[in-house]
């Protein structure tokens, strides 16, 4: 049996983007080593408690991680909560197999519509492609950008900067002061629990954030994603950068690699300063709170100021080869919400590129 990587919980290591393979097309198969990791993921993982039977099938499946199980081995298994997670495990393993890659599986989830694949799935592939397309990309500010399209953030306002953080890491720090479980009960009982110190990601620490992405500092780096917003009417949104260096332009560096990868289109995506189109034709969301936010201002739907302020950036998106678009909309751009909600939360759809543009139909 193949051996597994050294440090499998790692930040991008645990993604198993170093256990696929590409095929002629540039798109991830998976090996074998692939799925161990899976199975060594704390939903598969064995514990102490585990029984014989789930002991047995986790350890055919290490052996063998493409194995057919049957239902019966499943039914074997004493714990419920135990049957469930190997069911969606192998059925997403059976999935990705069948489909050729991660790529052609990831597209064909929200191609059938309702997506019945949980999350963290999702997420695990969308960081796995990613870091097979920044591979050879030594830019910080893209390496902490495309962490957005599979972690969500929390967004704060500070100062006139528009601040994005890793929202599970934040909300754990506010709670604990970053030493997990120790850190909650010392709080809870008024103890001084040291700070942990969390950095906007700048030209003087972006080493030191490459470096840590395999490391327990990998979540301590925020994202610049400042831009200042004015009110106007619908088309004719003004949103003007204040900051010369903003992740905001590294986000959509990230996100011109995905529309290549996946619809081998080229495009070039960019941050609008200001943005009057009286003869706005297409646009999409990045997330939930943009798609709907966009759409009531194509439909000219008022727009209350405070929600308009949730509004974290628009992007002017352009084919390079415009007879990739569909008659009619040919040469004309493709704007880009990129919006938190009233809680400051933002979770992007990065699957929004792949279903949304307006793409000419083949043949």
């Amino acid at each position: 049996m193949s051996s597994l990587p050294s440090s499998p919980n790692s930040f991008w290591s645990s993604c198993g983007h170093d256990r696929l393979v590409s095929n002629p097309q540039g798109w991830l198969q998976p090996t074998a080593d692939y799925w161990r990791l899976w199975l060594q993921r704390p939903e598969l993982a064995l514990v102490e408690a585990s029984c014989d039977a789930e002991r047995a099938l986790h350890e055919a499946l290490m052996q063998d991680p493409g194995r057919r199980v049957l239902p019966a081995d499943i039914h074997a298994l004493a714990d419920e909560d135990v049957q469930g997670n190997f069911r969606l495990f192998l059925e997403f393993r059976d999935a990705v197999t069948q489909a050729g890659s991660l790529e052609a599986a990831y597209a064909g989830f929200f191609r059938a519509g309702a997506v019945q694949v949980p999350p963290l799935f999702l997420d695990l592939m969308v960081q796995a492609i990613v870091a097979h397309l920044l591979r050879e990309v030594d830019d910080a500010w893209q390496w902490r950008a495309a962490e957005m399209l599979f972690r969500r953030q929390r967004v704060s306002v500070q100062e006139g900067r528009v601040l994005a953080g890793d929202a599970e890491v934040l909300d754990m720090l506010n709670e604990t002061g970053g030493l997990g479980a120790v850190g909650r009960l010392l709080m809870q009982g008024g103890a001084a629990v040291p700070a942990v110190q969390v950095e906007v990601l700048g030209g003087d620490n972006g080493t030191r954030y490459l470096k840590s992405r395999e490391g327990a500092g990998r979540f301590n780096f925020v994202l610049d994603l400042t831009h200042e917003i004015q009110n106007e009417l619908p088309h004719g949104l003004t949103l003007t950068m204040n900051r010369a260096q903003s992740g905001l332009k590294a986000l959509a560096q990230v996100l011109q690699r995905w529309v290549q990868h996946f619809l081998g289109a080229q495009v070039q995506i960019q941050p609008e300063a200001r943005v009057t189109d009286d003869a706005w034709r297409w646009h999409l969301g990045l997330d939930v709170e943009s798609t709907r936010l966009l759409n009531d201002l194509y439909e000219g739907k008022p727009v209350e100021p405070e929600r308009q302020a949730r509004l974290i950036s628009l992007f002017r998106l352009r084919f390079a080869d415009p007879s990739q678009m569909q008659p009619g909309l040919q040469g004309k751009p493709v704007y880009l919400g990129l919006a938190m909600t009233t809680e400051g939360l933002l979770k992007l759809k990065p699957q929004n590129l792949l279903l949304n543009l307006p793409l000419a139909t083949s043949g």
